[in-house]
């Protein structure tokens, strides 16, 4: 058996995800469309889903406050990503009859959950965007361009 050598904290933890991941039952071989983490990863790994995440985590906002929070996002990629959270059940939408209607955005508890994990992924990107930005400048110097065939 191979020893595995430990470079940081948290590897027990990353072994201990990718056995849960692969004990999962299977109904034949591994079906990556199928796979539980992909799923999920590909809602909230979404740049404008973790910032509205980390924007209604502090407090529960309309929709003009949160437009306004997140200023590069269009009002249409704002409805949506709002959307896919609600039907991830991650954010709560609540209409208030008033005239014209209000409607507020909030984290369920659901939600609520996942603020730790995308705060540590925060800030892990902000430690570590320089060191990723010079290995790419590395990797681009090494590797130019494929041309194009014509």
């Amino acid at each position: 058996m191979t020893a595995h050598v430990r470079l940081n904290p948290d590897f027990d933890l990353a072994i201990e995800a990718v056995k849960t991941l692969m004990a999962q039952p299977k109904d034949g071989p591994f079906d990556p469309s199928n796979c539980p983490v992909r799923d999920v990863l590909s809602h909230i790994g979404d740049k404008w889903a973790s910032l509205i995440l980390q924007v209604l985590g502090v407090r529960r906002h309309r929709f003009g406050e949160l437009r306004r929070a997140i200023p590069d996002i269009s009002q249409a990629m704002l409805t949506s990503t709002l959307r896919s959270l609600q039907r991830d059940g991650l954010v709560h939408r609540e209409v208030f009859p008033t005239q014209p209607p209000s409607v507020e955005y909030s984290l369920t508890e659901l939600g609520q959950s996942l603020l730790g994990p995308v705060a540590a992924l925060v800030l892990w990107s902000l430690e570590h965007h320089g060191r990723i930005q010079q290995s790419r400048l590395v990797y681009d110097g090494e590797n130019p361009p494929a041309r194009k065939l014509r």
